[in-house]
């Protein structure tokens, strides 16, 4: 009764937004864990609110006091490496975005719980509709430059990345969602950003889960971004080297506690082996990623081992758009070839989760529980068969050199075999694969078969929009169906838990009837360090924060 009352008692404070998220919590629809999840997405105070539910909530971290730092030993980490230039615009590479974020800060942190944390960002509010997001912007925050935060920092990144005529890889994101004109100044450290459509989730594009995201100072020049790592985070950058590595010092004018380590020293590496190898031999502390198969040697309990639950996955993309794949009842057939328990025990050990061919990964709160795709060759002929194909076909699948894809691949190409689909792999270089990251410039988005990476979300929007939206910008399914532009719609615009799940489980059904894209599996991301070190955040997106790391 007392817990009731207190959340009651919050009532009076705030709008319907956020008395809707009360009332779900009230009624019981809703975790404990979900109510401090969605109070975070609305802005709503968490100390306030996991004092109501007797919870204990993730605080902004404080700006540090002005005691004397001693920093520690240096602190090596390995992570894969950049595809191409570190501009916050282009980047869309895990190599890259672990370097935009070394210097680099966002509005909002998307935590390893996917629950909000402010950063540059103290406050978030929406108005009732959810189409008008209002944020305020932290004071006596500097750049590395030395010039001051300001909102004028943040409408000019925000407009660059909302237009299209810039190429930002965030218009996955913010494609109608955002555009320019939509971003607005109020004062000097009130940004409100004015949406094209009511989105119930939109701070989670402001935040590390939309990596291009960081905060640049007004009228700089992104390509130039790479000469001087400019932005307002813990590290400044003492030297880069394409292809080999990055060194950063701590920022002595950051605004928050000050990194821990003397350095930072990044390795590249290429493929996955020789990282595991050199965390085994002591060359790196920390290496940022690393997959179960070939990574066994750090399972074995010799080595700090982080993991976390996640909706990263692998999209296997058939072109909708190009016989045999213009039939749904092809796709079907080769989704139903994959033995995914299999799979996920051969290149994860377990972990992981299973995949239902919809972008709905079980972490999340809003995925509707539907019957589990399973092999079964029978149905996959019968369905080859009705669709004209009993002899089987050939198809060439377009993938990348990274963690597992080159087995999940095989796996792929052997299981379609059994219904006398033959698979021609192609594995490339990243750089090769994604070209262009262009239509018509990229074997990711234009291969008859793309098997690509997608990194973890804490909210499925990306997911629905960008690669499976008619004119989506990374649709590599080139997959056009107006029933689901228009659920996907009403499930962005949706606030309430209840209601989003309710739209999801109709996404999900059109989904697996459909099937433009299998999703196999989603996989826990792993992360790794050396025994005598401590304080390496990943997030499962693909950052690795080490500021905080000792290395004893």
């Amino acid at each position: 009764m007392d817990e009731r009352r207190r959340i009651e008692s919050l009532r009076h404070s705030h709008g319907e937004v956020e008395n809707e998220l009360f009332d779900e919590y009230l009624a019981e629809r809703i975790s404990r864990r979900e109510l401090l999840r969605r109070a975070a997405l609305l802005g709503v105070s968490l100390p306030l609110v996991g004092s109501a539910v007797g919870g204990v909530a993730a605080a902004a971290e404080r700006p540090a006091s002005r005691v004397r730092h001693v920093a520690g030993k240096p602190v090596k980490v390995g992570i894969v490496t950049p595809t191409g230039d570190i501009n916050p615009l282009t980047v869309a590479d895990q190599g890259g975005l672990d370097m935009l974020a070394q210097t680099g800060e966002y509005l909002c942190l998307s935590n390893q719980k996917l629950m909000l944390v402010p950063v540059l960002a103290t406050k978030w509010s929406a108005n009732k509709k959810a189409n008008i997001w209002t944020f305020k912007i932290r004071q006596g925050v500097k750049f590395n430059n030395g010039a001051p935060l300001t909102a004028d920092d943040v409408v000019y990144t925000y407009q660059l990345h909302t237009n299209p005529k810039n190429g930002s890889a965030a218009l996955s994101a913010f494609k109608g969602v955002l555009s320019p004109s939509g971003v607005k100044k109020v004062d000097s450290h009130t940004v409100a950003f004015h949406l094209q459509a009511p989105n119930g989730n939109f701070p989670y594009l402001c935040s590390s889960d939309n990596y291009n995201m960081i905060i640049i100072p007004n009228g700089y020049d992104p390509t130039k971004w790479q000469s001087s790592f400019v932005g307002t985070g813990p590290w400044v950058m003492k030297s880069y080297t394409a292809k080999v590595g990055a060194t950063f010092t701590p920022n002595p004018n950051y605004w928050a506690t000050p990194p821990k380590p003397s350095e930072a020293d990044f390795t590249f590496f290429a493929t996955a082996t020789p990282s595991v190898l050199a965390l085994e031999g002591g060359t790196i502390d920390v290496l940022g990623q690393f997959a179960v198969q070939g990574g066994e040697a750090l399972l074995t309990g010799n080595y700090n081992v982080i993991t976390l639950r996640s909706s990263a996955h692998r999209e296997l993309s058939m072109r909708c758009d190009q016989k045999p794949f213009n039939d749904p009842r092809v796709r079907q057939a080769v989704a139903l070839t994959l033995d995914r328990s299999a799979i996920v025990k051969a290149l994860f050990k377990g972990k992981s989760d299973l995949g239902n061919d919809t972008p709905f990964a079980p972490v999340f709160p809003s995925t509707a529980s539907l019957t589990q795709r399973e092999k079964n060759i029978s149905k996959a002929k019968s369905l080859l068969h009705a669709a004209g194909h009993s002899h089987g076909f050939s198809a060439k699948l377009y993938t990348e050199e990274f963690l597992e894809i080159p087995d999940f691949a095989q796996i792929i190409k052997q299981s379609a075999a059994a219904i006398g689909v033959n698979i021609s792999l192609h594995v490339e270089t990243s750089s090769a694969y994604y070209g262009k990251a262009t239509f018509g410039n990229s074997d990711w988005l234009d291969g008859e078969m793309s098997l690509v990476d997608y990194g973890h979300r804490a909210v499925p929007n990306v997911f629905l929009t960008a690669p499976l939206e008619t004119g989506g910008p990374w649709n590599a399914a080139h997959f056009k169906n107006s029933n689901y532009d228009k659920l996907v719609s009403e499930y962005v615009a949706a606030v309430g838990v209840s209601s989003q799940r309710s739209l999801a489980k109709k996404i999900e059904t059109l989904l697996l009837n459909e099937t433009p894209i299998i999703y196999a599996y989603f996989y826990n991301y792993l992360s790794a360090t050396a025994k005598n070190v401590s304080g390496a955040y990943p997030t499962a997106i693909g950052h690795i924060f080490v500021n905080n790391c000792t290395v004893a």
